[in-house]
């Protein structure tokens, strides 16, 4: 692919733009948007993505797509060689109105790093437009993961959740967020669904699961960021983890293939 400053890629006449970049750990980059929608992915490394709708981790080999005109800002869990492709608004039909992580399969990550090595304005009746025009199709199916923490709007509980990534502790209780707030139990629990969408447990597990990723990522160990979130031993914290997303917690991150207790 040619050279092209970040900034250029809103003013390129093309329907997609494939751009590479490597970051290093623990690199920030700050509020920003696109009048292009994004899809990232990254062979290495953990994103973290914070608009002020929420917060979302992106594993190794998985995608994270960006809406168009999104505030956004990026941490970088670990050095990430990050594969961008903008997406003029309406492009592809159907794209999720929220962020999301999704599942990038082989194709469609072998498709993206070929758009890597085409020219910035490729004909689009050639080759070039026929692999984006392949990849917008293959676009429209990518499957969603569950790695997304939704922050109400309300400002004293949307105070309390950002807290909460912060300092999570599995202890916690419903009773304790109520209590905090002022309300009664009863009162806080459809409070919370109406403002969250979910139940204060399923948003407490959500929470502790973005919470631990990075962590894990970055070399900590299961055993570590267990106790650190309040669990009595590691063994609980991986049942925890393995029931969400289907594997242990290093296997998922692609740590570690075998036994990793």
């Amino acid at each position: 692919m040619q050279r092209l400053h970040i900034d250029m890629v809103d003013h390129v006449r093309r329907p997609i733009i494939a751009f590479g970049r490597d970051y290093p750990a623990d690199h920030i980059i700050e509020p920003h948007k696109h009048r292009r929608g994004q899809l990232i992915s990254g062979a290495s490394g953990v994103v973290v993505l914070t608009t002020p709708e929420g917060t979302w981790v992106m594993p190794p080999q998985r995608g994270m797509w960006i809406p168009p005109a999104t505030i956004h800002n990026v941490r970088t869990v670990g050095a990430v060689s990050m594969q961008s492709l903008y997406v003029e608004p309406g492009a592809v039909p159907g794209m999720p109105e929220h962020c999301e992580v999704v599942v990038i399969s082989p194709f469609m990550r072998s498709l993206m790093t070929e758009a890597l090595g085409l020219p910035v304005e490729y004909d689009i009746h050639g080759r070039g437009g026929a692999l984006m025009e392949l990849m917008q199709h293959e676009m429209q199916r990518l499957p969603v993961l569950p790695l997304s923490l939704q922050y109400p709007a309300n400002g004293p509980l949307a105070e309390q959740c950002r807290r909460y990534v912060q300092q999570p502790d599995v202890h916690e209780t419903i009773d304790d967020w109520a209590s905090t707030l002022g309300m009664s139990r009863r009162a806080f629990t459809r409070f919370f669904r109406r403002e969250t969408g979910q139940s204060f447990v399923e948003w407490r597990q959500q929470a502790l699961l973005i919470s631990a990723l990075p962590r894990l990522a970055a070399g900590e160990s299961v055993t570590g960021v267990a106790m650190d979130l309040g669990y009595e031993n590691p063994a609980a914290f991986s049942i925890m983890f393995k029931r969400a997303f289907g594997s242990s917690p290093l296997s998922y991150l692609g740590l570690r293939t075998s036994h990793d207790a």
